[in-house]
């Protein structure tokens, strides 16, 4: 079985959360996976699904931790790669959730697909958005997704 790379960009914490709460439920699904709080294309595994959780800082910007891998991405092309997209964001910000909206534009652009709609969760109306995400990810539609990404 293939496994999922959990890619995390983080400032505060929250998104840490939600990659640990996505963690747990892979381990109750005995479904591989590996954690990456400072991801770095060289030791990540390109045949691999992977699950990108990403906040956004600042003015829209992308957390520290993430940005040198987001440079990396930029001279990429991995058209054999799919990826699965969790923003955290604040909606009284005009850049909600920019950041994610940055990884998705760096990921289609080095050719990757999308396996299903991203979840962008405004902290704001979830303060808990693990919750949110674990739903998402025990939705139909993206376990239906996984489940044929990993059957490959």
């Amino acid at each position: 079985m293939q496994k999922i790379e959990i890619l995390v960009g983080s400032m505060l914490g929250a998104t840490e959360y939600v990659a640990d709460a996505l963690v747990e439920k892979l381990q109750e699904m005995e479904i591989p996976n590996q954690l990456h709080l400072k991801p770095d294309l060289a030791d990540l595994d390109n045949s691999a699904l992977w699950l990108v959780c990403t906040s956004t800082h600042g003015a829209g910007e992308l957390p520290d931790n993430i940005k040198p891998f987001s440079k990396q991405l930029e001279e990429q092309q991995l058209p054999q790669l799919t990826y699965l997209l969790v923003g955290l964001g604040d909606s009284s910000y005009d850049t909600f959730c920019e950041g994610a909206k940055q990884m998705q534009t760096l990921l289609n652009n080095a050719g990757a697909t999308l396996l299903a709609e991203p979840i962008l969760i405004d902290v704001l109306q979830h303060p808990v958005p693990e919750d949110e995400v674990v739903a998402w990810f025990e939705s139909d539609l993206v376990r239906d997704a996984i489940k044929s990404r990993l059957q490959r």
